[in-house]
């Protein structure tokens, strides 16, 4: 499997961790979160589950207010709840 945009493949042999790892800029703050090949039944799983989490962060993202360029307390609390859910 690839990597795609915002969406890195990580699978190394002498690491502990195999998964994606999700990864967005926007507003001068940077969102990241891990998805684990072993937590969500496989890599296929995994991606699906890390594409629609940056499906929803993208769109709350993109639809936010911005103040002096720069996201709201507001969004960059939802968004970072939204990935701890996801």
């Amino acid at each position: 499997m690839k990597s795609k945009p915002n969406l890195t493949r990580f699978t190394y042999d002498t690491a502990a961790f195999e998964g994606w790892r999700l990864c967005i800029s926007r507003g001068g703050k940077t969102f990241t979160k891990y998805y684990s090949d072993k937590r969500y039944g496989g890599p296929r799983k995994a991606l699906k589950q890390a594409e629609a989490s940056l499906d929803s962060l993208k769109e709350l993202l993109d639809s936010s207010r911005k103040v002096n360029g720069k996201l709201s307390q507001t969004t960059v609390k939802k968004a970072e709840k939204l990935l701890k859910e996801a």
